[in-house]
């Protein structure tokens, strides 16, 4: 119960600062809206497999955009303040929820925006937004704990493309697959392995950051 209290405490906490902040979150937005605007005023017929590959570009750097700033924005003395209060699994946990609670809305306002400029080639919606859902959770745990790993040391942004990117990419050719599927655009009947996949990436990302952060966190 007191994990839970303190994860209560700090998604709280999350959210305040983030509206406080709201010029982050507001650019984010603006990337996303400024990339489906170029999309529209290319005038290009775009068919199901090329929105099916933007859409998750997008995504991906929204995505990143959103997360590099996880442990980046707090301070050292204030991580010391945690430090002393949190258990560090609070800490990891929380902030991979709020990550993925961000992830889905940034990735469900591209999907009405692009689906509004492009079209909407998906014909089989349950799976296409399960890979929402499930790549969504996969991204926010992947870099979030990454986010944690490059605020220890210089040159963040580029310590999170070098770790986050490769860590990824089984996640980014899964969604692409299930979204083709979503599309008609691969017949099979792979989906539900497709889903067993991402599944089990996301429990072992679990796994991985509630091992090693608490490590991590007392460096």
């Amino acid at each position: 119960m007191a994990l839970i209290r303190e994860i209560g405490w700090l998604l709280k906490k999350e959210l305040t600062l983030e509206y406080r902040m709201r010029y982050a979150i507001s650019g984010i937005l603006l990337y996303v809206l400024s990339t489906v605007f170029i999309v529209y005023i290319s005038a290009v017929r775009i068919d199901g497999a090329v929105w099916n590959v933007l859409f998750w570009i997008i995504v991906l750097f929204a995505s990143v955009n959103a997360i590099t700033k996880s442990f980046q924005q707090e301070s050292g003395q204030r991580q010391l303040y945690y430090y002393s209060l949190l258990d560090p699994r609070a800490v990891i946990l929380a902030k991979g929820l709020y990550n993925c609670l961000l992830l889905l809305v940034l990735t469900l306002l591209t999907y009405a925006c692009f689906s509004f400029v492009a079209g909407n080639p998906v014909k089989d919606a349950g799976p296409f937004f399960l890979a929402i859902f499930l790549g969504s959770l996969g991204f926010a745990l992947t870099f979030t704990f990454i986010s944690g790993i490059a605020s220890k040391a210089d040159n963040r942004a580029t310590l999170m493309a070098i770790l986050g990117f490769p860590l990824i990419i089984p996640i980014l050719l899964t969604m692409v697959k299930m979204g083709a599927q979503s599309m008609g655009l691969i017949q099979g009947n792979s989906i539900r392995s497709d889903i067993a996949t991402l599944v089990g990436i996301d429990l072992v990302l679990l796994a991985v950051s509630l091992l090693l952060f608490p490590f991590l966190w007392r460096d």
